[in-house]
């Protein structure tokens, strides 16, 4: 089950307006996401967690590395967002006033700077492990730590604050994005066939109850 996604479970998630949001709120099948992940389970430990074999970005054929095709995939439509020189993600300003590129999901901040950015992974490398890929490949955790779809491009500061904590600890700031985040959350363990606890479910649940359709009551 590992490394494919659930198909009943897909949805994209981008920038629209001033938010990270699913691509149609409207559709998001929370009982369906929460009923992937399974029973909760109680974590593993993560003991022995090594970051260091996890890997990291990977490039791409065009010259591209992760980071830096995630920031461009996530560049807000119509913005001044270009590709420089080795694939280097660039928002040329005017003398007028900044016009943002990017818009931190985790906090709903304008950035025009990239070097303003994170690229963090939605499911933490240390949540997944202690949730299931303690005895993965090398080859599994090198697609995990460079999945997409697991991926947002988000301030250092709300980085920060999340860390490696799970839905049960952590939820965005800016609330508008619950719906996305607990979606894609959700998306991303079920693909990798990675199980929550008691508490981390219950975060995903007050975050899916936001989304335009409903959730589970």
């Amino acid at each position: 089950m590992a490394g494919r996604w659930v198909p009943a479970l897909v949805a994209v998630v981008a920038l629209s307006g001033c938010r990270a949001v699913a691509a149609d709120e409207s559709t998001v099948d929370a009982a369906g996401l929460l009923a992937a992940l399974g029973e909760p389970r109680t974590e593993d430990t993560g003991a022995h967690y090594d970051r260091d074999a996890w890997g990291g970005w990977v490039n791409d054929g065009a010259g591209c590395n992760t980071r830096e095709r995630v920031l461009a995939e996530q560049a807000v439509a119509g913005s001044p967002f270009q590709r420089g020189k080795g694939c280097k993600p660039r928002c040329p300003q005017t003398e007028a006033a900044p016009v943002p590129c990017w818009i931190s999901a985790y906090d709903g901040v304008k950035v025009a700077n990239p070097d303003g950015l994170q690229v963090d992974h939605v499911v933490p490398v240390k949540e997944a492990n202690r949730s299931g890929a303690r005895a993965w490949t090398a080859q599994l955790r090198a697609e995990f730590y460079n999945d997409h779809a697991n991926l947002w491009a988000v301030t250092g500061k709300s980085n920060g604050s999340k860390s490696d904590k799970d839905p049960g600890k952590w939820k965005p700031t800016d609330r508008t994005s619950w719906c996305a985040y607990a979606t894609a959350y959700a998306q991303v363990k079920a693909k990798y066939a990675l199980h929550v606890d008691q508490a981390e479910r219950a975060g995903l649940l007050a975050m899916l109850n936001t989304c335009p359709a409903g959730g589970v009551r």
